[in-house]
This record gives structure tokens, C-alpha cells and sequence, in this order.
């Protein structure tokens, strides 16, 4: 068995089985050294070319089809195929006769330009391949992560169930308590009627056997006023089982999602506060805007300064930056800017001096924010290339999101950023004219189209506020993506940009155009 397998890796003689030395590339045949000479005898229409084994592939030769003792050596531009010089003189004398160099050299320039582009493709199917491996590398921790997320709200959900069917079972409780002393006393009333009603009918039966009619006269009125049954207020047993326990299961558990508030019907302006940042030749002046730990809110705009106001208008502080401040959050309590003309990110210090966090390379940093890990989030463009990546305070990658489970690009024009308090990363894109939504692994969530020139953020129960500055809207969707409401305001809003949450229900809204920003509270308490 040994031998065999070591044979198998022996060419052999197509005549004897030895061990071969030459080919025949006219007839294809393996030859060993003694076979030669049989298989030149052998006569043949193409005749015979004999070549050590080794340079069996090296010959780059053709021959002529019509004519296999000639090789081609001219190209028929009429009938499109190679030819020998005899095919020349006799079928193709008639035809249009290109020198065979020309046609390989117009030739190899189609293959060379395919390879080419092959080459090309051949980069993004390993870029591809890149992702994908990473997505499968990473899909058991994804679908672990979800499981965990389906067990904590599973347990959230029993704990708010178990509170409600106490409370449920308290409500019948009472109400059991309520029935059965209602129905005690139709109990002895019942009682109390039917010994009346016994009573009277011993009275008639003695007042049969007698003649007293002046007895019988009284007794008449008597028996005449006792109630009837029709007369009777009977109460029935209440039909709990029509009660709909589902239904009110379900919106105990809505409004515990809501944490008890709900939206006002219509959102009132408390404060308003003037900005005053210059306008650019399109009259847009006030951009973004954060909220610092102490409820203050750092604002930017059409100038190379941050202001810092409270929530009576007050201006706290001013700083100046080396970039308009149209990209901000804060960060560690401190307020961090893109720098998107040096493609930075800019962080100001205790002193107010800029400090460089760190640079992104090749790609300008656009709409930023802070993530509940201690990380920043940032939108990035190079060229016609979106993508948001997750930074380390220090500038370390450690996270990419640009291509969605197809391997297509998620976004076309990122703009601003912000994180939901279940992980969501959400992205404006001005391009799509849409709101996308990822989960904090990467993967697509969903997507909110129809906004234009948007600004996002997110508040503590897991709204998603949209400004629409086209459209002088604000869209309030849940954390699903589905829509809820419009925010308007007394007196309606115009040309909203940027957004952030305050507290106790508020928002503070900015108007781009005109520099104001309106204080605005949406929750009812």
C-alpha cells in the first residue's frame, strides 16, 4: 500500500507506465525515453513536437487549426482568429490581414486593464471579508449581550407585574369587603321579608276559619302595603370576570416606561435667551449647544467663541476656540469641540486654554458626544466616506461603524451625534435626510427619514428629540425609532438647530437664525 501511494505522486509514460521525460505537445502525450521513438513513428495530421517534460508549459506557441505543422504568425481583422502564413495565400487572401504582435499587444492592454480593475475589486472583497469576519468574530458576544439585555428587562418587567398584581389584589381586596357587606345586609333584609311573609300567612290562615270582618277590614291595608318582589332592590354579584386584566397590565407598564411623566399637549417656553452670536451670509448664527452638570449650557455659533449661560440667561463665561462652535459636548465637565478645518478634537482646560485631545488623521471630526463608558463618540468624513468612531480620552480607536450587515455603507453625510441611554448611537445624516440608529456593538437599529438639518440628543426615559431646521420642527420619536409627536411650542419655533435635555422636563432649543434659545418644557409632571 506504501508503494501505491508513493506511485501516485509519479507522472508516468502514457504508453508504458514508467516514469516519464518527455511530451508530445502536439498530441499531449506523456513519453518515457524508450517510447519516444514509437511515437514518432506513429503518423499524425499535426506531426509531432517532442520537449523535455519539465518545459512542457513553457512554450507560449500556437499552431494554425487548418495547417497544424505551421504556427500562427498573422490576424484576420475580418473573420477575428489567428492564421498562418498559408491560410494567408489561400482562404483569407481576400481578407483584412493585421500583423499577430498588434492583436496580442491590443490584446494584453484589455487583460492588463482587467486585472486591473480586478486588483481593485479584489481590495474592497478583502476589506469586506475584513468586516465580516469582525461581525462573525464578535456575533456570539452580540447575541449574548441581548439575551442579557431580553433577562434585565424580563426581570425589570416582573418586578413592575408583581407590584401591580399586589396592588390588583389589594383593589379586589376591597372591593370584596365592599360587596360582602352589601350583601349581608340584602342578606337579613331577605330574612327579615320572608319572616314577615310567613307572618302574614299564618294571620290569613286564622283569619280564614273566621268571621271577624272587622279583623279581616283592618288586615287588609296591612297585608296590602307589604312590599312585592318587583319592588325589591336586588344587588347582583359583580362580573369580575369581564374585567380586562391584560389591558390594564399593559398600561400600568406604559406609563412605568414613562416613569410617571407624560408629554405636554402643548410644551410652554419658560425662558428665553438671547445669544447673540453673529450671523454668516446666510443669517445662521447659533449652531449646538450642551448641558453641563450644574444645569448650565455652553452654546456655540458663527463665531470662534463658546458661551456659557444659566438658565435665566445669565452669561457665565466666554472662551475662544480655534474653530466655529458648531460641534460641542461635554466631557468629563469639560467642554469638548470639533476642530474640523485641523481635524482635531479640542478640549478647554480649567484656564480656558485650548488643549488638543488628540487628531483624527485623514478624517475631519464633525458631530461629537460623550458615551456613558467614559468615551467619545465622533462623526468623521474623508472625501465621499462617513463613518462614527469611538475614541478613548487619549485618542485610542476602539470602535469603527461605517458598514452595515450587507457590507453597504450606513451613512451618506453624517452631521450630529448622540447615545441613548440603552446603548443606541444615533446619527443624524443631512444627506439621507434621515435619523439611523445602532446598537452599541454597531449593528443597525433602524432608521427615521424625512428630517432636514438635524440636530439629535436623547432624554432620560429614552425619547429621541429631532430638530428639523428646514421645516421648523421638532420630532419626538421613542427608543425604537417610532414616531411620537411634534414638540411646538407656544408661539412655534423657528429654524431649530441645536438641542439638549435639561432637567425636571426641559429642553433648551436653539434658534439658528435669529440666536435665540428657548427654554421649553415638554413633560407634564
Amino acid at each position: 500500500m506504501a508503494s501505491r501511494d508513493e506511485a501516485q505522486h509519479v507522472v508516468e509514460c502514457d504508453l508504458c507506465q514508467q516514469p516519464v521525460s518527455f511530451f508530445c505537445r502536439r498530441c499531449g502525450v506523456n513519453l518515457c525515453d524508450p517510447c519516444v521513438l514509437i511515437h514518432l513513428r506513429v503518423k499524425s495530421k499535426n506531426g509531432h513536437d517532442i520537449v523535455d517534460y519539465t518545459s512542457k508549459d513553457d512554450g507560449d506557441t500556437c499552431h494554425c487549426d487548418s495547417h497544424p505543422q505551421n504556427d500562427f504568425s498573422a490576424y484576420c481583422k475580418t473573420c477575428e482568429t489567428p492564421i498562418c502564413m498559408l491560410c494567408v495565400t489561400i482562404k483569407h487572401r481576400t481578407h483584412e490581414i493585421s500583423e499577430l504582435s498588434d492583436k496580442i499587444e491590443e490584446l494584453l492592454k484589455v487583460i492588463a486593464t482587467e486585472n486591473d480593475r480586478l486588483q481593485s475589486f479584489k481590495h474592497e472583497l478583502e476589506r469586506i471579508l475584513e468586516h465580516t469576519t469582525k461581525l462573525l468574530s464578535s456575533i456570539s458576544s452580540i447575541y449574548k449581550l441581548r439575551k442579557d439585555e431580553v433577562t434585565a428587562r424580563g426581570e425589570e418587567w416582573h418586578k413592575q407585574i408583581e407590584k401591580i398584581v399586589k396592588k390588583l389584589h389589594q383593589e379586589l381586596d376591597d372591593m370584596q369587603k365592599e360587596h360582602e357587606t352589601v350583601l349581608q345586609k340584602q342578606q337579613k333584609k331577605f330574612k327579615d321579608m320572608i319572616g314577615k311573609v310567613d307572618e302574614m300567612n299564618g294571620k290569613t290562615m286564622k283569619l280564614q276559619k273566621s268571621k271577624n270582618v272587622t279583623e279581616m277590614q283592618s288586615f287588609v291595608p296591612v297585608i296590602q302595603k307589604q312590599e312585592r318582589l318587583s319592588e325589591v332592590s336586588q344587588y347582583s354579584f359583580p362580573k369580575l370576570y369581564e374585567y380586562k386584566i391584560d389591558e390594564y397590565l399593559e398600561n400600568k407598564l406604559k406609563e412605568n416606561g414613562l416613569s410617571g411623566r407624560i408629554i405636554s399637549e402643548i410644551p410652554t417656553v419658560t425662558f428665553v435667551i438671547d445669544t447673540r452670536f453673529p450671523a454668516d451670509e446666510n443669517n445662521n448664527g447659533l449652531y449646538d449647544m450642551a448641558v453641563t452638570d450644574d444645569n448650565k449650557v455652553w452654546m456655540g455659533g458663527e463665531s470662534r467663541e463658546l458661551k456659557l449661560f444659566d438658565l435665566q440667561g445669565h452669561l457665565h463665561h466666554t472662551v475662544s476656540i480655534t474653530f466655529l462652535g458648531m460641534y460641542l459636548c461635554v466631557y468629563n465637565k469639560q467642554v469638548v469641540y470639533s476642530d474640523t478645518s485641523n481635524k482635531a478634537m479640542r478640549m478647554i482646560s480649567d484656564t480656558d486654554t485650548v488643549v488638543t485631545m488628540f487628531t483624527t488623521g485623514d478624517w475631519k471630526p464633525y458631530g461629537v458626544t460623550s458615551a456613558a463608558s467614559g468615551d467619545l463618540l465622533v462623526c468623521l468624513r474623508k472625501d465621499d466616506q462617513y463613518k462614527v468612531v469611538r475614541y478613548s480620552s487619549t485618542g485610542t480607536v476602539l470602535q469603527e461603524i461605517q458598514y452595515d450587515s450587507q457590507c453597504q455603507p450606513l451613512y451618506k453625510k453624517t452631521n450630529y451625534i448622540a447615545e441613548n441611554i440603552n446603548g443606541d448611537i444615533i446619527v443624524t445624516d443631512f444627506k439621507k435626510k434621515a435619523v439611523i440608529a445602532v446598537d452599541r456593538l454597531g449593528i443597525f437599529r433602524y432608521s427615521y427619514s424625512d428630517v432636514t438639518g438635524s440636530t439629535v440628543t436623547t432624554d432620560s426615559v429614552g425619547h429621541v428629540v429631532v430638530t428639523d431646521y428646514l421645516r421648523d420642527k421638532i420630532h419626538m420619536l421613542d427608543r425604537d425609532g417610532r414616531f411620537l409627536r411634534y414638540i411646538t411650542p407656544e408661539g412655534g419655533i423657528d429654524r431649530p438647530r441645536g438641542v439638549c435635555i435639561l432637567g425636571d422636563g426641559e429642553m433648551m432649543v436653539g434658534e439658528c437664525k435669529t440666536g435665540i434659545a428657548k427654554r421649553i418644557k415638554y413633560l407634564k409632571e
